[in-house]
């Protein structure tokens, strides 16, 4: 499988989508299960076919991890949809999901079979794949707060405010769970578990901004816009953490994480 091929898979995921969140408008559940799971089964299907050609799993450029996290967006979307039936998230995911995959589209990266020692540790792929999952739920939980901030005509409910907060439960979970995988990584690649690298600070960083959140959801639960104002902030902390410390003069040359095509 080359990735010339990725076009025709995610073309194909994508018009599966928009009709998942089309029949959602129409309440038309069986439709929306259907035509969604079958979009993530296509785009699922090419994420196999280039780690069997690779022989790695494709985790290794920020293309690569793009790959990943417009594969999460319609997972979490169905996810959310399914315990909360919120129809317009799907044809949220369903978008950033398009948004990512156009840059792929228009902007490949170079993918290569080799890999560098540090990436052949059996917890680089839990540690990539955890971490994209996590991405994706708090990116739902963003647009949650993005919802309530500057489009709901009214005080939010408290389904709405339950919902972003499972959101942030979960997708901190997750979060949490690919920085031990991380650390475990690191421990097994280069001798410590913590090396306050410039992405393993704003890994920390991101970790806080989220938990400050939820305590603060927990203690002043009446004063919800603030909360969403952090929802917010702490996202824009998550963008600096996967992509943005790639433009940092702090990491160029000397952090061991920022993504490469090489």
């Amino acid at each position: 499988m080359s990735w010339d091929s990725f076009v025709y898979f995610a073309l194909g995921a994508v018009v599966l989508w928009i009709l998942g969140a089309f029949f959602a408008w129409k309440e038309k559940k069986a439709a929306v299960y259907g035509f969604t799971l079958a979009g993530i089964t296509v785009f699922f299907a090419f994420i196999l076919a280039m780690w069997v050609t690779l022989g790695r799993p494709p985790l290794k450029t920020m293309g690569e991890t793009r790959l990943w996290y417009s594969f999460f967006l319609p997972v979490a979307g169905i996810i959310v949809y399914w315990r909360w039936n919120y129809k317009w998230i799907l044809s949220f995911s369903t978008l950033l999901s398009f948004v990512f995959i156009c840059v792929n589209l228009f902007k490949p990266g170079i993918h290569t079979t080799t890999l560098m020692p540090a990436l052949q540790s059996p917890w680089f792929a839990p540690h990539v794949i955890v971490y994209m999952f996590s991405y994706a739920l708090l990116g739902a939980a963003t647009a949650m707060a993005i919802y309530l901030l500057f489009f709901c005509k009214r005080d939010a409910s408290t389904k709405e405010l339950n919902l972003t907060d499972n959101l942030v439960y979960v997708g901190l979970a997750f979060l949490t769970f690919g920085m031990l995988f991380g650390a475990l990584w690191a421990k097994e690649a280069w001798g410590t578990y913590w090396s306050w690298d410039p992405k393993e600070t704003w890994a920390a960083v991101t970790w806080l901004c989220y938990l400050v959140y939820l305590h603060y959801r927990k203690y002043r639960p009446g004063e919800w816009r603030d909360a969403m104002w952090l929802v917010l902030g702490a996202f824009i902390c998550l963008q600096i953490c996967w992509w943005g410390i790639n433009y940092l003069p702090s990491a160029k040359g000397l952090s061991i994480h920022t993504y490469s095509g090489k």
